[in-house]
């Protein structure tokens, strides 16, 4: 019989251990113990939800970086005490005057965003980080200009503080070239500019290069308990997945040689097998293209998922599973089966399906600070 919290609904959660995020900023302090910390909760907190995630960081972060205006209006309407930087910046006059209200920090990344500034009437000064561009060609000013970039900031009564930036693009292969090329020219524009605060490191950079850590560190895929290695295990870096996609089945049924499941009919059973049908889909943000060795966990097994993802629900092969049927638990990732192994079955990456799992489904906060 099915239990009372499964009557309560789908049964379809992720459960968050604050505790883990935790642990996870303390990783980031040991790594970069000379550094301050900004910790990235843009896009939801990478799924994990942005405000219990902020609120959970807050004590044990020196700033926290959003993507978007509204993000940052959101955590300010909290109360969090902490600087709070839009990594994008602002996009008009508008949205410049209200940062400059609520104290929010901005990004100034394009031309247009610095003359906004430097000819704007503000309430009061906005802290700046100046990104350059030292080769990932997304965002940032060039290198030619960014002295008299940081010039005219500088000498601007409307800036506070003010900060250099860049991002790495290939962070995550510790031995590409272009790091070295991009660490390099940084350095460089720092000291030309004569930047007392500057910020190069993401997560990968944080764990794997110590020259690259300046007075600012952004730790954003590593917060979560996710590697942002393809050759290194979340293990292995001291990490805690923060994140725990589960499920139930909700029905169970024996499916004969030759008889077909799904969508499109694409598997079909070779011999009698056990065929359970779990309360997540593509709806809930797990990835629809995953290749044929994907597994779930149940009852400490890994069970294969056959056929077609569906918008609502995966099948999987419980043959092995003993005494399974409706209410059973199900891993999608999480204690014993690493996001990162579903994501190389999906062939995609960890943060993807971190951030993509939908509104649907129920957060459950656990660890010191939950509710």
């Amino acid at each position: 019989m099915p239990t009372e919290s499964f009557s309560l609904g789908r049964g379809t959660q992720a459960v968050i251990d604050l505790a883990a995020l935790r642990h996870n900023m303390e990783l980031v302090r040991r790594q970069a113990p000379h550094s301050k910390v900004l910790g990235v909760v843009k896009a939801d907190a990478y799924g994990h939800g942005l405000l219990p995630v902020a609120t959970a960081l807050a004590d044990s972060s020196d700033a926290l970086g959003v993507a978007t205006f509204e993000e940052g209006l959101a955590l300010k309407k909290t109360g969090v005490q902490r600087p709070i930087l839009l990594m994008e910046g602002v996009f008009s006059l508008e949205q410049l005057k209200e940062a400059s209200a609520q104290g929010l920090n901005l990004v100034v990344h394009q031309p247009w965003q610095l003359a906004m500034l430097l000819e704007a009437d503000l309430p009061r000064p906005v802290g700046v980080w100046l990104k350059v561009d030292t080769g990932m060609h997304r965002l940032g000013i060039s290198d030619n200009g960014c002295a008299l970039f940081w010039q005219q900031l500088n000498n601007s009564p409307n800036v506070a503080d003010l900060v250099l930036m860049s991002h790495l693009a290939c962070a995550d292969e510790p031995d590409h070239a272009l790091n070295r090329r991009q660490g390099e020219l940084f350095r460089q524009l720092k000291s030309t500019v004569g930047a007392h605060q500057a910020s190069l490191a993401n997560s990968a950079a944080t764990l794997d290069r110590v020259d690259f850590h300046h007075e600012w560190v952004r730790p954003g895929l590593m917060l979560y308990g996710a590697s942002p290695f393809a050759d290194r295990s979340a293990e292995s870096l001291g990490l805690k997945p923060a994140m725990h996609l589960q499920s139930r089945i909700i029905s169970r049924s024996t499916v004969l040689p030759g008889e077909s499941v799904g969508y499109g009919a694409t598997w079909t059973a070779a011999a009698r097998t056990e065929v359970a049908v779990v309360a997540i889909g593509y709806g809930d943000g797990y990835p629809r293209h995953i290749g044929k060795s994907t597994q779930v966990l149940i009852k400490g097994q890994r069970c294969p998922v056959v056929g077609r993802v569906s918008m609502d629900m995966i099948t999987v092969d419980v043959s092995v599973v003993p005494e399974v049927g409706p209410n059973t638990p199900v891993t999608l990732w999480g204690p014993g089966l690493p996001v990162e192994e579903v994501a190389q079955w999906a062939n995609t990456i960890n943060y993807e399906l971190l951030c993509q799992v939908t509104g649907r489904v129920q957060r459950v906060y656990q660890g010191s600070g939950a509710d």
